[in-house]
């Protein structure tokens, strides 16, 4: 995902029932997998959750994850960390890399070279 759609999709908040249809889950469980620490929403100053897309998408995968692939909550959450840590990394390498690659372009340096002229000694 682009960080400009990411961002944009962060940005678009949903009220939890509005995020439990179109996960297509009920409100508790939304509620159930925020107290589990799955998928942690944007709170409002009076305590409402709002749902992002990227947070409805994960809601997704965890349905998905539980329903299709028999994985139980505690691996689930275990997964979705390590998908974080494993983004985090990618990151950080690729700013590792553009950094690596700034140092080591060539040099626009001049040198300049003059050949030795026959009969010259080198003690000058």
């Amino acid at each position: 995902m682009s960080a400009a759609r990411k961002k944009s999709a962060e940005a678009r908040t949903f009220l939890i029932s509005v995020a439990a249809e179109l996960a297509g889950m009920h409100a508790q469980t939304l509620r159930t997998y925020d107290r589990l620490g799955l998928v942690s929403p944007q709170r409002t100053s009076g305590g409402g959750r709002r749902y992002s897309e990227n947070d409805v998408d994960l809601l997704r995968e965890v349905q998905r994850l539980s329903q299709d692939e028999g994985v139980n909550l505690a691996g689930i959450k275990r997964i979705i960390e390590l998908t974080n840590q494993v983004d985090a990394l990618q990151a950080r390498l690729s700013e590792v890399t553009a950094e690596l690659e700034r140092v080591r372009k060539p040099s626009t340096a001049l040198v300049l070279w003059e050949p030795r002229r026959p009969g010259r000694s080198q003690r000058g």
